[in-house]
Parts: C-alpha cells; structure tokens; sequence
C-alpha cells in the first residue's frame, strides 16, 4: 500500500466517522424536547445553551447537517473508486463495489446512528451539540423549504418512527391537512337540517328536541332561507323551568342569534372562529347568500380525531323479524332486499334504501316515530343514532287496508 493509498484510506474512514457522529445528533434533535434542554440549560449544564439554539432553529441545523455528511460521503465514495481504481480490476468491477461499499457504508453510518441517538436523545446531544454548531451553517447553501413542505416532512418523520401508532401518525396527518378541507365538505346539508318554526310554542319545541336528540336547532321565518336564529334546548328548560305557564311563548322569544359562515371557509379557520367566538353551531350560506347547510364544532373536530360517538350508539343493525309481520330493519337495508322480506318488488329512482324511502315519502328528516305508507308497506322510524342523530333502524310492516281497520 502506497503512502497516497493510506491517506485515503484513512480520509474515508474519518468521513464515515463524522458522517456516523452526525446521524447520533440527527436522531437525537428530531427527538429530544424543548422542555428536556431548558431543564439541562436550568441545572447549569455547559453544552445546554448551544443545544437550545439547535433546538429552536431546527431546520437550519438539520440542513447544514444533511449537507455536511452529503460531502463527507462524496469524499468517502471518491476515495474509495481511487483505492479499487490502482488494483487493476476491470471498470464495472470497481463500479460495483463501490457502490455496495458505499450503500453498506450508508446504512453503518445512517440508520444504526440515527435510532441510536434517538434513543439516548439528551445524552448524545450534549455529545454532539458543539459538532452540530459548527456545521449548522453549511445549510444556508440549501434554499429554504417551503413551510408546508417541512410540515410534512414532520409528518413522514412521526408515520416512519417506530415510538408512534399508525393512528397517530394519521392523527398528525389530518390535522395537517385540515387548511385543504373547505366548510362545504363537513356540512350538514340542507336537505338533512331539523328546523323550527319561529311562531313553535316552546312545549312543541321541547318535544322536537327530545325525538330529534338534538340540543339546537335553527328557528325559521317563512322558509329555511329565512333563518332568524337558533334555539338551545337549555334555554327553552331555563325558561320553563322559571316561569311554568310559557309553554306556549314562541320559539322566537328567547332563541339566539345566528352565525354565518360560507361554504369556501377552510376548516382549520371555521375551528378557530368557533373556539374564539364560543359558537357551536354555524349556518352556513352559498355564494348567492342562501342557506347551505349547518355545521358543528363536532364537524371539524371529526376532521381531526375521526368520526365521534356516544354511549349511546349502537353497532350496525341487522334484519330482525319481530313476528306478526313486522321486521326491524337498518336504515341502510337496499330497496331490493326489503322487498324480498315481504315478497314483493320495490324500486325507486330516486333512492336505494330503506330510510331513504321513508325520508322521500315525508318529505323531510325521519324523527323517531315517523311514518309513511309506500306502496303496501308501513314504514316507522325507530331510532336515531350518532351525532347527527340519522336514522338508524325502521320498523316495516305491510300497510293495514280498510278492511283491516
């Protein structure tokens, strides 16, 4: 071996080293806390404020990192190709083992180094904090990343660890991804709204929000886009409980004032408009200034966390018959099976279940105890379920006749 053959032997070995102590400190600074370096800054420890300034301008140490050891594994894969170049192997073959030298070389270097130090987060980075400082310039070579590139970049980093459940992973995504979903995509839709006549007595109120389950409902004028304000279940209570002869007052006389959103507004924006304004409940109007729909504080959380449930939901239903002709079936039965429980034929163009039908023939949302004859079929409402309070199960029997009666 020459002399120029050891010095790049041992440039390359110094190379991986450095580029090896640089995946301990990637690891460690993607995962130790703020918090953890304040307390070490706290205790007197010497390297904890260099760590802090590492910490709190994450992105520019991790970029001149990243550039750092792309140059020290330049240097590694140059000297190698120099060293096989003066053995007198043929071309491919030196090309070749550099390349398996320098994956195997990447994986020592990267993945071993890189949990490692995410494992002993604190300890590694007072190892390497000084290291890190200095390389942290080099990054300014690189363009700053687009923001929402880096926020993403931090939720393939979250999906890609080991310490976090997939659920997490896609906890962080959705909140990511919460600036791209708009008002109208969470909604409830106007067809779906329970609304109130402003003129209700508030004891036919009562008795709306207990079938419909729900704890609002907007108040009326003369249609739906006519929309005065929203009536809370508490205050009709409040109210009856205070003065027991106002059954009959109109919901009008005590309902609140509405809020109004469009359906273009992002929901992270909706969110955050709801939390500062202390409003549960928006309507929500399109570009010509009609009513839309109505949407919740439930509705963009949903966004984040997935659908929401109560104590009080159950599993799917499923076709139970309850003798005497009579069968409890889910909302969501298709058209041509409930027909076959009966042995008839049922089509529809318009929709293809069981409670769409009943919804068709009212005319309106089903409440529990909602009825309609189709055909020669009974359909009954029988219970609600979610947060939306939608139809869940039906109770189906063949119509009485006159004869019947």
């Amino acid at each position: 071996m020459t002399p120029t053959d050891g010095l790049l032997l041992a440039l390359a070995g110094v190379m991986l080293g450095l580029s090896a102590l640089l995946g301990l400190g990637e690891g460690a600074l993607r995962r130790v806390s703020r918090t953890e370096v304040v307390e070490a800054e706290a205790a007197g420890k010497p390297w904890a404020s260099g760590a802090l300034t590492l910490v709190d301008h994450e992105a520019g140490a991790l970029a001149g990192l990243a550039v750092t050891r792309l140059l020290a594994e330049i240097v590694v894969v140059a000297s190698l190709t120099l060293l096989l170049a003066d053995t007198g192997l043929a071309w491919w073959l030196v090309v070749l083992a550099v390349v398996v030298l320098a994956g195997l070389a990447g994986l020592l270097v990267r993945v071993g180094p890189r949990r490692t130090g995410a494992r002993h987060a604190l300890s590694v980075l007072a190892m390497t904090s000084t290291l890190l400082l200095a390389v942290r310039p080099v990054g300014r070579l690189l363009p700053a990343p687009e923001p929402e590139a880096a926020l993403e970049d931090i939720v393939e980093l979250v999906e890609e660890s080991e310490d976090f459940e997939a659920a997490e992973g896609e906890l962080v995504r959705s909140v990511l991804e919460l600036g791209d979903t708009i008002t109208r995509e969470v909604m409830v839709p106007r067809t779906e709204m329970i609304t109130l006549g402003a003129e209700t007595p508030l004891r036919k109120a009562l008795a709306l929000f207990l079938r419909s389950g729900f704890s609002r409902v907007p108040v009326i004028g003369e249609s739906v886009d006519d929309l005065l304000g929203v009536l809370f279940l508490k205050d009709v209570v409040r109210r009856l409980h205070a003065q027991p002869g106002s059954d009959g007052d109109p919901a009008r006389s005590i309902m609140r004032p509405a809020v109004f959103v469009p359906e273009s507004k992002h929901v992270d924006d909706l969110l955050r408009d709801m939390q500062l304004g202390s409003s549960h409940i928006a309507l929500v109007v399109d570009e010509y200034g009609g009513i839309a729909g109505l949407v919740t504080i439930e509705d963009a959380l949903e966004e984040i966390v997935g659908e929401l449930t109560d104590e009080h939901d159950r599993r799917e239903a499923q076709v139970e018959d309850l003798d005497e002709g009579v069968f409890r079936v889910p909302a969501r039965l298709a058209l041509d099976e409930l027909g076959d429980l009966f042995g008839i034929e049922l089509d529809d163009d318009d929709v293809d279940s069981a409670g769409g039908l009943l919804t068709k023939a009212l005319g309106k949302v089903p409440l529990a105890g909602s009825s309609a004859v189709v055909g020669p079929l009974l359909l009954e409402a029988e219970r609600v379920e979610g947060r939306r309070k939608q139809l869940a199960t039906l109770l189906v029997r063949v119509a009485p006749t006159q004869e019947d009666e």
